[in-house]
């Protein structure tokens, strides 16, 4: 009988250790609402707000692709975790991926929470359990254990509410890593890279602390030697001061694997935007105060050069005004002559019109007619003039004109609708006579969902059913626009 017991014992172990543990709540309530946060939904709402309206983080010019956040109470901690969220905010991402460490469970490997909601006072967030599912069944130290994430656990749960008061719009795949080899962490990058695959609408936010201990001076040292593993994007370098204790991140083996994963999709700048620590922000600084240091730091990606540099894109906005002021003037087309050989190549273009932000003519050609200036001439006076939906503008009214111009890359078909990337893409739709064209700011300006972005071409650009779209027999084109105007 006691060696029965023992088999079931050694049984039941096995099971617990081995076990996908892949059950979890439809709902997952929040952990430390009322603690960490408030738990009253318009101060939470109001708290937020507030941090980030005070936030002065430091431009970045690249697609930002990760956060690195901190966790504390609000108190501590969320005036420097706004930095970063500032930088997002309204920006078109759909999968957010939120990566953090255990503090309360100790075990080996990746854990991810599979499918439902988590809740907090501000509503619930639906899980991306598509993009979840990607990252399981791949490999035995990457699996499902929602019971990881209950508890006080709290590192997933502090983002949230700033992701909500930022992004709309948008789904999470949580993930808490344990305890984990170096290999691991690259393994996870992997999974992560071939799970987003081309996507451009995907963020990750690393849930982490610094310093932890009793002396704010040493809390600076440390972390200085941390940042700079992190700005100088190395991912080896941290792992192993992490494991010699000469650099501290409670969340730092999913610091490792985001820069794996961001330096393998070309994001290879790191910036932080701001650091601290409890003592400076409390003001205690009596030695053997407990201190635990905070940043806020975003992983993006240098602009790629676009097609037109900052003195072409000056002189086609000129020469837009100038033509819309000389036809209104005399009824004639503004003789020029430009020698620059990008503004003399052919390529698509519009022009927008906006009379106190208000839209007054939009024109353009999706394949360019000639040189592109004298395109980007007869378009301003097409805009100005010719839209049937607006009354001409007036000379009076020109001082109060906006002048946007788009230059359009050359439009290519596709046959899987999910590959349009919003905010990103212009979409043209045609079937037999009909067609449409939608650019990218429009997506952006609206802040309609895919589907209502396709349904409003179909149906009121292109005068299709609104689900044309979806029929395989509707041509649909993609195109990226290189968009400037006068207020930039």
């Amino acid at each position: 009988m006691r060696r029965f017991r023992k088999t079931l014992a050694v049984l039941a172990f096995f099971v617990f250790i081995c076990a996908p543990q892949a059950h979890c709540e439809d709902v997952k309530k929040p952990n430390v609402a009322g603690g960490f946060y408030p738990a009253d939904a318009d101060k939470l709402k109001s708290m937020v707000d507030e941090f980030i309206l005070k936030a002065s983080p430091e431009a970045v010019e690249g697609e930002i692709f990760a956060l690195i956040s901190p966790h504390a109470g609000y108190g501590f901690s969320g005036a420097v975790a706004a930095f970063g969220f500032k930088l997002i905010k309204g920006k078109p991402y759909k999968t957010v991926i939120v990566i953090a460490g255990a503090h309360y469970h100790n075990f080996s490997g990746v854990a991810i929470y599979p499918q439902g909601t988590f809740r907090t006072p501000l509503g619930d967030l639906e899980i991306d359990k598509d993009f979840a599912q990607k990252l399981l069944n791949k490999d035995p130290e990457v699996f499902s254990r929602p019971s990881v994430f209950g508890g006080q656990e709290h590192m997933i749960e502090v983002q949230l509410p700033f992701l909500q008061r930022t992004l709309k719009g948008f789904r999470i795949v949580p993930v808490i890593m344990g305890d984990c080899a170096l290999n691991t962490c690259k393994k996870f990058a992997g999974l992560l890279k071939e799970a987003i695959g081309a996507r451009k609408d995907v963020l990750v936010v690393v849930s982490t602390d610094m310093y932890h201990g009793y002396d704010y001076d040493e809390a600076d040292g440390v972390d200085r030697l941390t940042l700079n593993h992190l700005k100088n994007m190395d991912a080896e370098g941290l792992y192993y001061a992490l494991r010699e204790s000469q650099a501290q991140l409670c969340g730092g083996f999913s610091a490792v694997s985001a820069i794996v994963l961001a330096k393998e999709l070309g994001h290879n700048k790191l910036v932080v935007l701001k650091h601290t620590n409890s003592a400076y922000v409390t003001g205690n600084l009596n030695k053997g105060s407990w201190t635990v240091g905070y940043s806020s730091c975003v992983i993006d990606q240098e602009k790629e050069k676009g097609m037109l540099n900052t003195e072409q894109r000056k002189r086609l906005l000129e020469l837009a005004r100038k033509t819309i002021e000389a036809y209104l003037k005399t009824g004639k087309r503004l003789e020029v002559k430009e020698a620059d050989p990008v503004l003399n190549k052919e390529m698509g273009a519009f022009v927008t019109l906006r009379l106190r932000g208000e839209l007054k003519g939009c024109i353009g050609n999706i394949i360019g007619r000639g040189p592109m200036y004298l395109a980007v001439r007869d378009l301003a006076i097409e805009s100005a003039t010719r839209d049937p939906r607006f009354t001409p503008v007036r000379l009076e009214e020109l001082k109060d004109i906006e002048i946007e111009i788009s230059v359009l890359s050359v439009p290519e078909t596709i046959k899987d609708p999910d590959k349009i990337i919003m905010g990103v893409h212009g979409v043209i739709v045609r079937r037999g006579f009909n067609s449409g064209i939608f650019l990218p700011q429009v997506a952006t300006e609206t802040g309609w969902s895919k589907d209502e972005f396709m349904n409003e071409l179909c149906a009121q650009k292109a005068g299709l059913p609104a689900d044309a779209w979806r029929d395989p027999s509707t041509e649909i084109q993609v195109f990226t626009a290189e968009v400037f105007s006068e207020n930039q």
